[in-house]
């Protein structure tokens, strides 16, 4: 605080700290309360809130495990609840779309910090920025316009022979999703990665290169441990906006897909039961910090780090 008050003045720091103060209190703070204690009351008719009936129970998150649907993996039948399920699979593909996005950013992100031109560097990140200015409503729906039956991505495959027939691509599974959450969130964990990337003294790389290491242990042993921070902070942004998507497996989604946020969004909008919603959306919330507190402390990544 005293460093905030020499560097900007009492008035500017005053504001500043107004303003956060604002935005934990009524836009997290708030909210958040107010839907915890929702989830624990029953969806009762007008008449009856605050009523005899109205009273707290854990009756909302049990409705988690009703309906089983019957699966099979690796040849082996089982039956589980189908939002269990769902939920499940939400976690398993937002971590695919954070490993493809990872993969793509990683080298992008080096090529930006230490090889391109400086001079270039500002128009190719205004490039990467464009797609960010537009909706993303737009930017689904031009997914799912490239990924249709008589789309341009078939036109292309059917024309360079890779395919026979044309694919519903967005009838696939989860294909269409995870394509359209890649794009959607890639910038978010390039950006990061690049910054940490920045950081790191040049010299280092080339005094490796000078004493023979290959390109592989380079980046092993000196250019990921640094740019750890970032991968960090670029992994939870997209992992947790990939499983709280709810445009994208809306848009991307086939009718056999289902997407966590998209039950919660059910419950909240068609069974107009605000406080089963609230009991899910608790769950996907707490779900996901503690998947995400795990993989911290799997690959030994402190919250300081992200937050550098």
């Amino acid at each position: 605080m005293q460093d905030m008050l020499r560097r900007y003045g009492l008035g500017l720091t005053v504001t500043m700290c107004l303003l956060v103060a604002f935005w934990l209190i009524m836009l997290v703070i708030v909210p958040n309360i107010t839907l915890l204690e929702q989830s624990f009351r029953p969806y009762l008719p007008v008449v009856d809130i605050g009523g005899p009936r109205d009273t707290y129970s854990f009756d909302n998150y049990l409705k988690v495990f009703d309906g089983n649907v019957d699966k099979s993996l690796f040849g082996i039948s089982f039956s589980i609840p189908v939002h269990v399920y769902t939920f499940g699979l939400t976690i398993l593909y937002s971590m695919l779309v954070t490993v493809i996005c990872f993969a793509m950013a990683y080298p992008l992100a080096y090529f930006m910090a230490k090889i391109v031109n400086p001079r270039s560097l500002p128009t190719l990140i205004l490039l990467l920025f464009i797609p960010l200015w537009v909706s993303e409503v737009l930017r689904a729906f031009a997914w799912w316009i490239i990924l249709a039956f008589k789309g341009p991505l078939n036109a292309l495959l059917l024309a360079v022979g890779v395919i026979e027939d044309p694919i519903r691509w967005t009838n696939l599974g989860y294909t269409g999703v995870v394509i359209g959450l890649i794009y959607t969130y890639v910038l978010f964990m390039l950006f990061p990665i690049y910054n940490a990337i920045q950081s790191l003294d040049t010299n280092q790389i080339e005094a490796a290169e000078d004493l023979g290491a290959p390109w592989w242990k380079i980046h092993w042993k000196i250019v990921l441990p640094h740019s750890k921070p970032g991968i960090a902070s670029g992994s939870v942004m997209v992992f947790m906006l990939s499983a709280g998507s709810l445009l994208v497996p809306s848009i991307l989604g086939s009718t056999t897909s289902q997407w966590f946020t998209q039950t919660i969004d059910q419950w909240f909008k068609d069974a107009l039961d605000w406080n089963t919603a609230s009991a899910y959306a608790f769950i996907l919330l707490l779900l996901c910090t503690v998947f995400v507190s795990v993989a911290m402390w799997l690959f030994k990544v402190k919250l300081s780090d992200i937050a550098k």
